[in-house]
């Protein structure tokens, strides 16, 4: 039976822990504390604590799954060392690979944004605005704001659905330029 109301607060950690997995488990998207909160109508220490506990739980009986956290939010996925096998069983659509132009030119923005398309030609040393467009079509990019400059360019800048695409919780995930050239 569907209840039409939230769970009343004051359920235990292991419930507000079964209700956290249903929901993590029933979104291909990162859910936010804050949303799980307000999902739950449950105090945020105890939706917290419900979080910590499904990930020790993931990984003390050594499932194939974990909680990440990922934009701002917590995410259910697979580990690594299983992802040989679930890209035999789901071939991934040739579309949401990016060819080696295309993550030079995240690369670029991710680390010297807000930057310039005359900045981001002047290292790839090829014209880009095309790149662009395919970026932003695919909701990695977007424009930022416009440059105090003559002309006033625009600035671009990665998205949140890039985070989520790499993995990332934060632009301060990615590898430093210093661990990149060893």
């Amino acid at each position: 039976m569907v209840q039409d109301e939230p769970p009343v607060p004051g359920k235990g950690p292991d419930e507000i822990k079964v209700l956290v997995e249903a929901l993590l488990f029933a979104t291909d998207q990162p859910l936010p504390l804050k949303r799980l909160v307000e999902i739950l109508g449950a105090e945020k220490g105890c939706v917290s604590q419900a979080v910590d506990l499904l990930r020790q739980e993931y990984e003390s009986t050594q499932r194939a799954f974990q909680v990440e956290e990922i934009a701002g939010g917590y995410q259910l996925l697979s580990k690594p060392e299983y992802h040989q096998w679930i890209c035999l069983l789901e071939k991934k659509n040739t579309e949401s690979k990016l060819s080696p132009a295309a993550l030079e030119t995240l690369a670029i923005i991710a680390y010297k944004q807000p930057v310039l398309r005359a900045t981001i030609e002047a290292i790839r040393g090829v014209e880009s605005s095309q790149m662009l467009r395919s970026l932003i079509e695919k909701g990695l990019v977007k424009i930022v704001g416009k440059d105090e400059s003559l002309g006033r360019p625009l600035l671009y800048g990665t998205t949140k659905r890039f985070l989520e695409y790499f993995g990332l919780n934060s632009l301060n995930a990615l590898p430093r330029t210093q661990e990149l050239s060893s």
